[in-house]
């Protein structure tokens, strides 16, 4: 049998990060065959999101431990230091691992680090190969640099909570750290384009990125919505901006999804609800007209589909050819037969204890992904990597 290694193996990574932006990076590059160190703060007993909880993973005395369900979300395939870099002593660790390593990772506030000689000015004049990525609220840059920054902040900041909860009702939060983890993915499309630059030309450089930033960026078609026609966006609940129908509607039995993309579409739905003279209605003739015209279309359709069930909704869309599906659950996600097909859910064992773990989307068909280390303990590996001659070894 062939052992395949990851695309990014040998790649070495130097993790300074916490909570989710950065560590959602890193672990993602670790996934991807990358060594990444992680390094913790003693006097807080390492990363924030280890506290943030319950849930926890409990020892076998039913004790909990500093394996939060938060802090796993973003923290397998790495290996956790404890180092003060508060000190002397701690700031040379971290210099003679940042002389093995081929990226640094940071979320400190801007200048935060400037102080114990860990910036990338200081240290890319002794390790200039080096890709040093930088994560921050607001950025190294502009009015806001000083802010700190936080998801929540990110997404009122940055607009998308103006666009998210009914037309009605409150600006709502995406439901998890989307601004986080978008920053994190960024990040890591940042870093892997700046070590093929670096590959290629031999130099390192500084990678710097926004939360806000980041979360502007996929403001997307909402966001140029606005600056093509100058109208800031009301709130649409679950409705789409551009197309009509697509969004969810109540059945008698929950949630479903109905996505209705062009005018031929259009023509078969109506025809698999019982109500094929919508179709030929002049106010809904086309997708522009169906969303102009929304508020007197959808009450029409929803009060067809309130008197049926989840599944005779999604049954019938897909015998017409129609975008339909559930607004499931969790237990409804994890124990699918389709997230098992795609090995979404993953096993790991740790304090004795079997973690499960949301698995890696990309599927390589020569380097697959891998699941080296389970998230770690505080510290666990500080004396066997400062101990070795070669720390990103594993």
């Amino acid at each position: 049998m062939v052992e395949f290694k990851g695309p990014l193996d040998g790649v070495k990574v130097l993790d300074l990060s916490r909570i989710l932006a950065g560590p959602t990076c890193t672990q993602l590059l670790g996934d991807l065959g990358a060594s990444v160190l992680k390094i913790e703060n003693p006097t807080t007993r390492g990363d924030d999101t280890r506290t943030w909880g319950p849930p926890f993973i409990e020892d076998s005395q039913g004790n909990e431990t500093d394996l939060s369900a938060y802090f796993m979300v973003a923290n397998r395939n790495k290996r956790s230091i404890a180092v003060d870099i508060k000190t002397e002593v701690g700031q040379d660790i971290i210099k003679r691992l940042a002389s093995h390593a081929d990226i640094f990772v940071e979320n400190f506030k801007p200048g935060g680090l400037a102080k114990y000689n860990l910036d990338y000015e200081f240290i890319i004049r002794e390790f200039p190969a080096l890709i040093y990525c930088s994560i921050s609220g607001f950025g190294q840059t502009g009015p806001n640099r000083s802010k700190r920054g936080y998801d929540l902040m990110a997404q009122g900041y940055g607009g998308i909570m103006s666009l998210t909860g009914h037309p009605e009702g409150a600006p709502m939060k995406v439901g998890v750290g989307i601004s986080d983890v978008m920053c994190g993915m960024y990040a890591c499309v940042g870093i892997l384009a700046a070590l093929h630059h670096r590959n290629s030309h031999g130099v390192g450089q500084k990678l710097e990125l926004a939360l806000v930033d980041t979360q502007i960026a996929w403001l997307i078609n909402e966001g140029v919505n606005y600056l093509t026609e100058g109208k800031v966006p009301k709130r649409l609940g679950n409705a789409h901006p551009n197309i009509a129908p697509y969004e969810t509607f109540e059945a008698s039995d929950g949630f479903v999804i109905i996505t209705v993309g062009n005018d031929k579409q259009f023509k078969r739905f109506c025809q698999a609800i019982g109500k094929p003279r919508l179709a030929k209605d002049q106010k809904y003739l086309t997708n522009p007209l169906r969303v102009r015209n929304r508020e007197t279309l959808i009450p029409q359709i929803a009060s067809v589909i309130k008197e049926k069930t989840r599944h005779e909704v999604i049954s019938h869309m897909e015998e017409s050819g129609i975008p339909a599906g559930p607004v499931n659950q969790l237990n409804e996600v994890f124990n699918s037969n389709q997230v098992a097909a795609r090995e979404m859910l993953i096993k790991m064992t740790s304090c004795n204890e079997e973690l499960r773990l949301i698995g890696n989307p990309l599927k390589f068909s020569k380097t697959p992904v891998s699941y080296r280390y389970p998230p770690p303990r505080f510290g666990a590996d500080t004396e066997k990597v400062l101990e070795s001659q070669y720390p990103f070894s594993e």
